[in-house]
């Protein structure tokens, strides 16, 4: 059980102040959430306009393992952030300096070509359910057991069926007799809910900007660590 810290995500400025966009700026906040607690990174690259970048990985990735040595550092291969499939598969066959795992949204159709690309690159793989749906998909992959664990991210903001998605996921997961570890989150008002199913769960969780800018009681977080170092505490605290 781990809490991870998804620093930025998609999100623009706008959404908080203290949202990191360049790579020495996730490298300072990244630092700060190790500190809070967090025991793994997760990260959104972005180019020099400011836009999500896969071709920004390197430099983003090198800055945060500078900042913060021996920390497992991960990324989004979201087809959203190059828009292009040869492109994010080009963008990926590139990469120098590699995340130690890589998040692949089983709802996108080249989701199996990226896995197998990031195989045969050595990087993890976080398997993304986001629906029933997604996880039968995931399921049905011959090599579905050759990932480091599977992401369930639901991001459907009423919580009674957000909390039946995440249960029906996970019934087809054990359908599958499938064995990885779990890391569970919630978007924005579902955040904290998840935080606290997760840890009875007994699985991994994930906060941050990228996933909610408010802490349990509905105040605004200064930043990332603040709101890692909540979450460190309720799995800290828990039971």
């Amino acid at each position: 059980m781990i809490v991870q810290a998804c620093i930025n995500g998609a999100r623009q400025r706008d959404f908080h102040p203290r949202l990191p966009l360049t790579a020495q700026a996730m490298a300072s906040d990244a630092a700060a959430c190790v500190a809070a607690g967090a025991a793994e990174l997760h990260m959104h690259p972005r180019g020099a306009d400011g836009r999500e970048s896969l071709a920004a990985v390197d430099g983003t990735v090198l800055a945060v393992r500078q900042a913060c040595p021996g920390t497992f550092v991960g990324v989004s291969t979201g087809a959203w952030i190059e828009n292009n499939v040869a492109r994010t598969r080009a963008a990926i066959s590139g990469w120098r300096e590699l995340p130690d795992y890589a998040s692949v949204n089983l709802s996108e159709a080249d989701a199996p070509a990226v896995m197998a690309l990031l195989r045969h690159r050595g990087v993890g793989i976080e398997a993304g359910l986001a629906t029933i749906a997604d996880a039968e998909h995931f399921v049905a992959l011959a090599d579905h057991d050759r990932v480091l664990r599977i992401l369930i991210e639901i991001d459907i903001q009423d919580l009674s069926a957000a909390l039946d998605e995440a249960h029906g996921i996970e019934a087809v997961l054990e359908r599958a007799g499938v064995r990885r570890p779990i890391l569970l989150h919630g978007v924005d008002a579902t955040v904290w809910p998840f935080v606290e199913l997760a840890y009875d769960k007994r699985w991994s969780t994930r906060v941050g900007l990228e996933d909610g800018k408010t802490l349990a009681d509905g105040t605004v977080a200064k930043d990332n660590a603040a709101i890692v170092a909540a979450a460190v505490a309720i799995f800290r605290s828990a039971g």
